[in-house]
């Protein structure tokens, strides 16, 4: 049975997608220039991912279908590297949250609303970001970089409040 993920609302304060991929496969190479498109809501595909983003349907059980990243942490990194108003489609995660550490949901099937998802593991930063975002972002980043998941049901997630 998917637990709730808090006690406290969970907010949803922002879903990308990005058709294309900036920083797979590309080490050695210039990063593409594929978009995080800012939606309101983003379709799930238990399994698959979601419609329109790089990963949908990439691999079979593939660990990373969603991604999620704390805003607490994009704040704290603003704070540490000197910086103001980061947009948050520079980290490539899929989903923006408030209100919930992470790294509790790994190994967790949560539920946010009438979706289930399956905590897989930490999305770690990689050197890309200290191009995509700011230098000393990855090392930063180690440890608190969102959290990789399976999606387990179909629907679509919004931006909004969980409860």
């Amino acid at each position: 049975m998917p637990q709730n993920v808090s006690a406290q609302p969970i907010e949803i304060e922002a879903c990308y997608i990005s058709a294309g991929h900036n920083f797979l496969g590309h080490h050695g190479k210039e990063p593409g220039q594929n978009l995080a498109i800012k939606c309101e809501s983003v379709q799930c595909k238990a399994g698959q991912g979601l419609v329109g983003d790089r990963f949908f349907g990439y691999k079979s059980d593939y660990k990373g279908q969603i991604t999620f990243l704390e805003r607490e942490q994009i704040g704290v990194l603003e704070k540490e590297l000197q910086l103001t108003d980061i947009n948050p489609a520079k980290f490539r995660r899929n989903i923006i949250t408030y209100g919930i550490d992470l790294n509790t949901l790994i190994g967790r099937t949560f539920a946010l609303g009438a979706l289930r998802f399956q905590g897989v593991e930490e999305c770690r930063p990689c050197y890309w970001m200290d191009y995509a975002v700011a230098e000393g972002a990855e090392k930063f980043l180690r440890g608190k970089g969102g959290l990789r998941a399976r999606i387990l049901s179909d629907g679509a997630l919004t931006q909004g409040s969980y409860e």
